[in-house]
């Protein structure tokens, strides 16, 4: 059953609307958005779709099609932060965050969908806040641009859902252009739709979902926002996108703390490798990234410490059956991993890490090709 017909069996009437809103995967840049720097997301062909209606009557009704459990009723002017932690938080987070920044949302009925993996680092919250986010812009007319889409859809996540996270998600969930990968600038939200197209140059991009569950709630996230935070301090920078790159050793020499200067070094020469990927693609030189993915789950794994030996397996499997070069994706401690490979090598490659996987009895991981898609958009 599709989200219109479930609505109206929930309901007892047609929808005003249906909207989706896709998942993501980041191609290189981690943990640099909350610092100010550089991200590179495409959006996949994964959604979370809503059938909406507007309400004025202050009643806000949400319902999963995707979790057992009756509709969630909530007033809108009784929504408090940190006061619900299940799924309806991501949807009923939004209405919060519109209604706190003077938009007049009297209430809805939303029915969600969704095909994005959750737990798998594919930003499913995200997808969810922003097809909400979108719905009851078109619905009561507010006018917001997509970017201001993202970053409400933002604020729900971090106040009212309490997830620490920075702007990535939320932007490359809204903004995405199909067939591109989107450089962000997290200073100044400025976006550049980069022209991703693999199959061009006989190229793949494989997620790996490793099927270990990451939850960025429980503190190890906000730990490294607080370390890189406490480094730019110490190099009395207002975030680490101020250390230049060329200027590295130098910073990290000043920092007395093994911890923190782990952390400063991941984000300064992650931000410096989103700048060499950049300009690769720019050089049409597709093949030559793949060694910089590596890298940055080298940097992941090493100094940021936020892999885990799936991901690991996963790359070092990857590589070794001839990928172009793979790392670890998303908040890590699970998740998922990118894998850049020849188009002719994507069954050995998806054969060799699956077969390393059961040797080292973990569960099967699951491999989809990351083709880039359409950003947040209205279905019906």
């Amino acid at each position: 059953m599709g989200v219109r017909e479930g609505f109206e069996e929930l309901y007892g009437a047609a929808p005003q609307g249906v909207w989706a809103a896709p998942g993501r995967v980041n191609l290189i840049g981690e943990y640099t958005d909350f610092n100010e720097g550089f991200v590179m997301p495409l959006a996949l062909p994964h959604t979370a779709v809503a059938a909406v209606s507007r309400r004025t009557d202050g009643v806000l009704r949400l319902h999963s099609a995707d979790i057992e459990g009756p509709v969630v009723e909530l007033r809108v002017d009784e929504l408090e932060p940190l006061t619900n932690t299940s799924w309806a938080a991501y949807p009923a987070g939004v209405v919060w965050a519109l209604r706190s920044a003077g938009h007049p949302v009297t209430g809805a009925d939303l029915h969600l969908a969704s095909t994005v993996p959750t737990g798998a680092g594919l930003s499913s919250s995200a997808a969810l806040e922003v097809v909400t986010a979108l719905a009851l812009n078109d619905l009561y007319e507010l006018g917001l641009t997509r970017p201001e889409l993202a970053l409400l859809a933002q604020r729900a996540e971090n106040e009212f859902a309490g997830v620490p996270c920075g702007v990535m998600d939320q932007t490359a969930s809204a903004c995405c252009a199909e067939g591109h990968v989107l450089h962000l600038d997290c200073r100044d939200l400025s976006i550049r739709q980069v022209p991703f197209d693999l199959s061009a140059h006989g190229l793949e991009l494989l997620v790996v979902d490793s099927r270990v569950k990451h939850a960025l709630g429980d503190g190890a996230y906000a730990e490294r926002r607080a370390g890189c935070e406490e480094g730019a301090r110490q190099l009395g920078v207002s975030h680490l996108r101020d250390v230049a790159y060329e200027e590295l050793d130098g910073a990290l020499s000043r920092l007395p703390d093994e911890r923190v200067r782990r952390y400063v070094r991941h984000v300064v020469s992650d931000d410096h490798r989103v700048e060499r990927v950049i300009a690769l693609l720019d050089a049409g030189d597709v093949r030559a990234i793949g060694p910089i993915l590596t890298d940055g789950h080298v940097s992941l794994r090493d100094d940021l410490r936020i892999s885990c030996p799936e991901l690991d397996l996963v790359v070092s499997a990857a590589n070794a059956a001839g990928a172009l070069g793979a790392r670890m994706t998303g908040g890590g401690f699970g998740g998922s991993a990118v894998v850049l490979v020849e188009s002719a090598d994507v069954d050995t490659v998806t054969k060799a890490v699956t077969e390393a996987f059961a040797a080292a009895g973990h569960t099967a991981p699951r491999v989809f090709p990351a083709v880039p898609a359409a950003g947040a958009r209205r279905i019906s």
